[in-house]
C-alpha cells in the first residue's frame, strides 16, 4: 500500500544480517526497524523456550519463561534498555546451565539486540530523517509488532520490572544451587 507517502514496509539502510549483529541508525525508519527486529527475536525465543520447557515436563515454568521473554520483547520494541538487558542476562544464565551451540548464537543475537536498543533509546537527531514512521495495523504481523507493544508496554512495564527482577533472583539462586551440587 502506498497512500499519501505511507508505505507498509520501511526500508532499512543496511542489510538484515548486519542489522542483526552490528546495527547502526541513520534514520527514524532504522530505529523502528531495530525495535521490530528485537521484538521478533524475543518473541521467537519466548516460543522456543516455552516448547523446550514444556517438553521437559515443566508445565509451570514454561508459561513463566514465555511471559518473561515475550514481555521483554514488548519492552525492546518500545526501546526499554532494562528489558533488553534482563532478556540477555536470563538467556546467558540459561546457556551456562545448559550450553548448546544454538544458545550461544542466540546469546550473540541478544547482545546485539541490547546494543541496538541502547542506541535506539538514545537516538534523537534534529532532522527530517529523524521522523519515526507511522505504525501500521494492516496485517497480523503489524498488529503484533507495531500496535500491541505500544498499547501493552505502558500497562505492564512496572509489573514487568518486578516480575523480571524476581525471576532473575530465582534464576541466580538456582544457578548457585546447581553449581554447588555439581561440585560435590
Amino acid at each position: 500500500m502506498q497512500t499519501l507517502g505511507i508505505s507498509n514496509s520501511t526500508p532499512a539502510t543496511e542489510n538484515r544480517l548486519k542489522s542483526l549483529f552490528w546495527p547502526s541508525i541513520q534514520t527514524g525508519s532504522d530505529v523502528d526497524y531495530l525495535g521490530t527486529q528485537g521484538y521478533w527475536v524475543c518473541a521467537i525465543i519466548a516460543a522456543f523456550t516455552l516448547v523446550a520447557v514444556l517438553i521437559k515436563g515443566q508445565v509451570i515454568m514454561g508459561p513463566l519463561f514465555f511471559l518473561f521473554y515475550y514481555l521483554g520483547g514488548v519492552g525492546v520494541r518500545e526501546h526499554s534498555r532494562y528489558a533488553a538487558a534482563v532478556v540477555l542476562i536470563m538467556y546467558v544464565v540459561d546457556t551456562v546451565l545448559a550450553p548448546a551451540a544454538l544458545k550461544v548464537f542466540l546469546d550473540a543475537v541478544l547482545l546485539s539486540n541490547m546494543r541496538a536498543t541502547w542506541i535506539a533509546a538514545s537516538w534523537k537527531p534534529e532532522s527530517t530523517e529523524a521522523a519515526m514512521p507511522i505504525r501500521l495495523s494492516e496485517t497480523w504481523g503489524d498488529k503484533f509488532a507495531d500496535k500491541l507493544p505500544t498499547w501493552l508496554w505502558p500497562k505492564v512495564r512496572v509489573l514487568y520490572y518486578i516480575y523480571s527482577a524476581t525471576l532473575l533472583v530465582f534464576a541466580f539462586v538456582g544457578v548457585v544451587i546447581i553449581l554447588k551440587h555439581r561440585a560435590h
